[in-house]
């Protein structure tokens, strides 16, 4: 048998309340309180309460001091808890600052069995659509285990980046990512298992956007970000470093160790010719699974080039050690640059006989050569 819903009546006087409890019996369960600060200890600690039935006259704290608490709590199920005060001879002014303040209804002393409960059961009602329709932006706009977005929000945040994009001549650029054999690795390791690596690359992703991106669930082990105000040259710089990160890093799932790469679709405007939020999410995702079609562990920009950038010492190593030399000769003049001052260090105190001069004279003839 399904538990009555739990309302709350608060008067000093025991008489009203055994009268509004007899109305209410049968239909909900009642919790009495003989005056304002009870009822709000109780408030604050019994969750289970759906409604308060209150006098406005009471010791302590009287109704218009109780639902102020209410109303001003940090408590969000208290800010929209129904709230019924008790009218006897109160003034059309007195009754409008209780609505000011919040008030759901008012019940006139000695009214009867069905008004109360006609009053009571609508405002409920009421209150029972609102968390549905609160519960169902929430699904829209979050995915409930990964908490990132979800892609129809995603469409929304694009649009409204396009949007102000078009007013001020800026670039909104988007990129879709996918994991490459996501399907396989589901077999492999379990859906929950590969759900979760999803999850743990989705939380390396996002400490890595800047505040104003926006990230969310494209399709299974796929992922989207939104990126306002950004140049598709850069996007697709970003892309490449997220790749490459990727391809480096291992990760233990299940106490073995398990090797991924994604493959990487970008779109922009008004670099690409689309006209909706939408089309410019499908491109990128287009050019995501062109990616896959071509090997995978790849970037698909569309013919954009990647804004040039410094590559780290720490990942030129990562690169290294996974046994990806390509992507590190380009940048070996600058990386032997900025290894010179250890180099002269470790002469100094380690007693060794690196050519150092020699090497500054070859990277600055090099350096004229190209200039």
């Amino acid at each position: 048998m399904a538990e009555l819903p739990r309302i709350l009546v608060v008067d000093d006087s025991r008489v009203v309340r055994i009268s509004l409890i007899q109305h209410l019996k049968g239909q909900y369960e009642v919790r009495e309180e003989g005056d304002g600060e009870a009822a709000w200890q109780t408030l604050v600690l019994d969750h289970s309460i759906r409604a308060v039935i209150s006098d406005l006259q009471m010791p302590k704290l009287n109704g218009y001091e109780l639902l102020e608490r209410v109303r001003t709590s940090k408590l969000r199920r208290l800010q929209q808890l129904p709230f019924i005060l008790v009218s006897g001879e109160e003034t059309e002014e007195e009754r409008a600052k209780a609505k000011a303040m919040g008030v759901s209804d008012f019940v006139t002393k000695g009214a009867g069995c069905t008004e109360v409960l006609t009053r009571l059961n609508n405002l409920l009602v009421l209150t029972d659509a609102q968390e549905h329709l609160d519960a169902g932006r929430e699904q829209m706009v979050q995915d409930p285990v990964s908490g990132l977005f979800t892609r129809k929000y995603l469409e929304l945040q694009a649009a409204q980046a396009m949007s102000h994009a078009n007013r001020h001549g800026v670039e909104v650029s988007v990129m879709v990512l996918g994991f490459d054999g996501f399907a396989g690795m589901g077999e492999r390791l379990g859906v929950q298992v590969a759900e979760e690596v999803g999850n743990r690359f989705a939380r390396m992703l996002a400490g890595k956007m800047r505040q104003e991106d926006s990230l969310g669930h494209f399709g299974a082990g796929q992922f989207a970000v939104v990126s306002p105000g950004t140049a598709p040259a850069f996007c697709a710089t970003f892309a490449e470093r997220v790749r490459e990160a990727v391809e480096v890093a291992r990760l233990s799932v299940q106490g073995q160790t398990v090797a991924l790469t994604v493959s990487i679709g970008l779109a922009s405007v008004p670099t690409d010719l689309v006209t909706s939020a939408g089309a410019l999410l499908d491109l990128a995702g287009e050019r995501m699974h062109a990616a896959m079609r071509a090997g995978g562990n790849r970037t698909e920009s569309g013919g954009v080039t990647p804004a040039s950038r410094p590559i780290s010492i720490h990942h030129a190593l990562e690169l290294l050690a996974a046994n990806r030399l390509s992507p590190v000769i380009p940048h070996l003049p600058s990386l032997a640059e900025r290894l010179l001052p250890l180099m002269s260090l470790m002469n100094r105190e380690l007693g060794l006989s690196l050519p150092v001069a020699e090497i500054e004279r070859l990277l600055s003839e090099r350096k004229s050569q190209k200039n």
